[in-house]
This record gives structure tokens, C-alpha cells and sequence, in this order.
């Protein structure tokens, strides 16, 4: 079965998200934790959460995968813009646990022309110090595309913040398909390639999640801007061949294309059609 769901808005509360990714074939789906530029997040409302947990294991819903603000950079070179961060993602852990999710994800950051190892350093300390043992939530590093200053553009960055986690088995990895083409993984013509590459730097095991977006932009171009499924420069076979790969069966797959409910039920049609695996 292909677990896939897109990116819903919270802002009618959880059940009614759940409700929505009925409503267009899904069986997951992603929400922000507040808003996406960050700031105070609404309490959460635990009867609906429960609603949306009951609903969830009623249709057998794969995991759902809750996503950081944008605004969140754990390693600017601002200590202020950190330190907000740091008790932002710390906020979102403790809520998280009232939630039927167990994926949190977010971006790495931007060193803000500190150099990547030091925004490595950073990251790392920062989550060291968020991150509890009592915590069932897995926080998933998103691969990046390099715009500017951005850290995680490689496999070998988010290796290199792992290995300084010290819950590193509550670490994992949100692969975003856009991203690792614009930052010049050639997922179009070496798919096994790049995955044979994630597993040796830092191992499939770790992949909990795929953000599955076309790209406006060609290859290496290091831009970030996603394109609707089939309409951007990764083109609808490349999308196929990835929901199809062997390596990545039973992972959940979210939409992160510029749509509203209706395009993102064509999109789930169109690749649930296609899918063999």
C-alpha cells in the first residue's frame, strides 16, 4: 500500500485534518506545530486530539509527521534567534507528546556565515539539550537544497549533526525530493545511486519520512522551489520510480506541492495509480 498525504492546516483543529486527508485518498498526512513563521502555538485541545487518534486507527493511518516553523534556526549566529528557537523546538517535544504522531521534523538551519561545522556544533548542543529520554517522538533532520548558508545539504552534514546526538536512536531523516536535487543528487538518472549513498553515510535505517515534491528549478541549482507532481524539472517518471523504489516500501510520503485539498487529491490519484510496489 502506498502510505502518502500532503500538508493540511491546522487551523480547524486535528480531527478535522484527519477528516480532510480522508476526504482526498490519504492515509498520513503533515501539519505545522503553529504557525510557520513561528511565535506562540494555540493550547492543545486533548478531546480533539484523541478524536483525531481514534480516527487515525480506525482507517489505519500510516505515522503522521508534524513539522517544525520555518523560522526555527538552531544555529544562527544571532544567540537570541537560537535561544527562541531552542525553546520553541523544546515546546513543540512536550506537546508533541499529546498527539498521535510520533514524527517531528525540521530544518537544520543556517549557519549565517559562521561556516557549516560551527552551525554543526551548534545544532548538535542544541538538541542535546532539548532532547529527552522519556520522549517518543523521533525528530527527523530535513535534507536540504544549500540556498545561502543553509546546513544539511549533504548527506555527510546531517551525518555529522547525528553523530553528536546523544539520543542519536531518537534521530532520523526527512528526505525531500526537491531538496536533494537542487542541492545535486541525481535522483532523475541515479536513483539507486543516491540511495546506496544515504544508506552508506548514514543508513536507510534512519530515513522515516519523504517529502515528495517536484523541483522548478534544474539540478545543483542550490534554489528550493517546489513544483506541482509531473510539472517541474524532476518530471513524473522520476516521481513514479521513487514511490516505487524497493528501498523506500512502507515509508510515508508527503506532498509539499503549491495546491490547495482538490490538486492534492488529483496528485494522490495519479500516484496511487502508479504505484506497484
Amino acid at each position: 500500500m502506498l502510505n502518502i498525504g500532503c500538508h493540511l492546516s491546522l487551523s480547524d483543529g486535528y480531527e478535522a485534518m484527519g477528516k480532510d486527508a480522508l476526504s482526498i485518498g490519504a492515509n498520513t498526512f503533515q501539519f505545522f506545530t503553529r504557525n510557520p513563521r513561528g511565535g506562540n502555538a494555540k493550547a492543545i485541545d486533548e478531546k480533539d486530539a484523541e478524536r483525531l487518534s481514534a480516527l487515525l486507527k480506525e482507517h489505519q493511518f500510516a505515522p503522521l509527521l508534524a513539522h517544525a516553523p520555518y523560522t526555527l534556526n538552531l544555529c544562527s549566529s544571532n544567540p537570541e534567534t537560537r535561544l527562541f528557537a531552542k525553546n520553541m523546538m523544546a515546546d513543540d517535544l512536550k506537546r508533541m507528546e499529546k498527539l498521535p504522531c510520533t514524527l517531528y521534523n525540521f530544518h537544520p538551519g543556517s549557519h549565517t556565515g559562521q561556516g557549516a561545522e560551527t552551525g554543526i556544533e551548534q545544532i548538535a548542543e542544541a538538541l542535546n539539550e532539548i532532547m529527552k529520554p522519556e520522549q517518543t517522538t523521533i525528530v527527523l533532520l530535513e535534507t536540504m537544497a544549500g540556498k545561502g548558508s543553509e546546513v544539511g545539504k549533504s548527506f555527510y552534514e546531517l551525518r555529522s549533526i547525528i553523530d553528536r546526538i546523544e539520543l542519536s536512536d531518537k534521530m532520523g531523516v526527512c528526505l525531500d525530493t526537491c531538496h536533494i536535487s537542487d542541492a545535486g543528487y541525481d535522483i532523475i538518472n541515479n536513483l539507486d545511486g543516491v540511495l546506496t549513498e544515504f544508506d552508506n553515510v548514514i543508513g536507510l535505517d534512519r530515513l522515516k519520512a519523504i517529502h515528495l515534491n517536484d523541483s522548478l528549478n534544474t539540478p545543483g541549482s542550490h534554489k528550493d522551489r517546489h513544483a506541482k507532481i509531473g510539472e517541474g524539472n524532476l518530471g513524473l517518471e522520476c516521481i513514479v520510480r521513487v514511490i516505487n523504489h524497493p528501498a523506500l516500501k512502507g515509508l510515508p510520503f508527503f506532498l509539499e506541492t503549491p495546491n490547495e485539498l482538490d490538486g492534492y487529491a488529483k496528485e494522490i490519484a495519479l500516484l496511487r495509480g502508479a504505484f506497484t510496489c
